[in-house]
């Protein structure tokens, strides 16, 4: 597949955004001279997919003069904890895994090194839109893990059973929800501290958050896509047709859906994985369809989040850089490790952010999980990757934004504020957060 593809472009414009001037207070520089070494060189790597400690120990075993030191970090949402802490603390590991709403912010605060000059040779061997998540103003500095596909996966034996279809639309997804409560089976899972649900329907909804004018950044969340998911999700809420279940219980999660507690996920093929290696009665009763879209609106599909989008930073903090840059480029580009990270039973089931990364979609999904259902999602999920956002931007701030947001999200989950509340109540933390940090700002 060309890897110039309008469908690989994921979050180009973002990319190119940032490269005005002036838009971020501060960038970290990368280090000159490297310390020589007499040995092997030891890098830390800071991760949380399952996978990457066989990753590490194959790359362990290839190779003679650098090794690498896997750390597993909780969650995606511990990993920002645990870095800020080390970046403070001056013992950041030389390589972390995340994803790429939080590159900006973690540049602005001088956290990365830019790797440019190590890794710009290998970029026609992602796709383009995974490598734009890794840079800022130009600069790269991450090597891309993750395409970002995005798709609905549901329960065939709960909907044959009461008589419902796949949800083409929001609008039937709640129908469904409501038909569904009615026999104590919930829609959807929102966890109290994730407020991804509304990042991701916002996206889908068109809404921009982060956006760039002249000389500034643009602030708005409270835009007419915002407030479209915040109805979706206001009706979801107010009907109870969620469960309100916290990852903080993986196992529990996991249970729930697999005893039919609550019958959809939208999800990206990385959250199969753990479908696959926590059930135990529902393998073959799942299902694959596209995300449902707004009244009126043609399929789309939200862009690399917290649900995809991964990459492999490298700390400023690192005293062997290039070492880390080319252990990066291995663990995305080696064959064997690809493998290993795409396929649910070995790995994440992540798709590959490289340029043929449609070649691995039958090695990322489940074929015990889906059943007879299996060959069909194959093209629901390369579909998904045709309609995929590319005009989301990620502000500097994101960081501290999500964590204030998560908050705010709990409130709603608990039905203690509105939707509505929450966005008015980000918009103008928001822009004061940025003024306080010494960005240019409007909203």
């Amino acid at each position: 597949m060309n890897s110039t593809s309008p469908r690989r472009k994921l979050v180009s414009a973002a990319a190119a955004a940032l490269a005005l001037a002036g838009l971020l207070s501060a960038c970290g520089e990368s280090g000159s001279d490297e310390p020589k070494s007499s040995g092997p060189v030891t890098l830390d790597f800071w991760g949380w997919a399952n996978g990457q400690e066989a990753v590490v120990k194959a790359f362990n075993a290839s190779h003679k003069d650098v090794k690498l030191k896997y750390t597993k970090v909780t969650d995606q949402l511990t990993m920002q904890k645990q870095l800020t802490n080390a970046v403070k603390a001056g013992n950041a590991p030389c390589m972390l895994q995340n994803t790429g709403e939080y590159v900006t912010s973690w540049v602005s605060q001088g956290a990365l090194a830019d790797i440019t000059k190590y890794v710009e040779s290998s970029k026609d061997k992602f796709n383009t839109g995974s490598w734009a998540t890794g840079q800022v103003q130009g600069k790269v500095y991450g090597v891309p893990t993750a395409s970002a596909p995005a798709f609905t996966i549901y329960r065939t034996d709960i909907f044959k059973k009461y008589g419902l279809e796949a949800p083409a639309t929001w609008d039937d997804f709640i129908a469904a929800g409501k038909k569904l409560k009615k026999h104590d089976i919930k829609i959807t899972n929102y966890a109290g501290e994730d407020p991804s649900t509304l990042e991701v329907l916002a996206m889908q909804a068109g809404a921009h958050w982060y956006s760039v004018e002249g000389d500034a950044w643009k602030v708005n969340f409270e835009d007419e896509g915002s407030l479209k998911a915040a109805k979706v999700i206001q009706e979801i809420v107010d009907n109870d047709l969620n469960s309100k279940l916290s990852f903080a219980d993986y196992a529990a999660v996991q249970r729930n859906y697999d005893n039919g507690g609550t019958a959809t996920r939208q999800i990206s093929t990385w959250q199969m994985s753990g479908m696959v290696q926590n059930f135990t009665k529902s393998f073959g009763d799942w299902a694959l369809s596209p995300w449902p879209t707004f009244e009126g609106q043609a399929p789309k599909t939200p862009a690399g989040t917290n649900q995809s989008g991964n990459l492999t930073l490298v700390s400023e903090q690192c005293k062997h850089k290039e070492q880390a840059a080319e252990a990066a480029l291995w663990m995305s580009t080696d064959t064997g490790a690809v493998k290993t990270m795409a396929s649910p039973e070995t790995g994440s089931g992540v798709m590959p952010a490289l340029a043929d990364s449609d070649t691995y979609v039958s090695e990322a999904i489940s074929e015990k999980l889906l059943g007879k259902n299996y060959e069909p999602a194959k093209k629901v999920v390369t579909d998904s990757l045709g309609t995929v956002t590319t005009d989301w931007t990620f502000g500097p701030n994101w960081t501290a934004m999500f964590t204030e947001m998560q908050d705010e999200w709990a409130k709603v989950v608990s039905k203690k504020q509105k939707v509505t509340d929450l966005l008015a109540h980000m918009q103008e933390w928001t822009v004061n957060d940025l003024k306080q940090r010494g960005i240019s700002v409007k909203g």
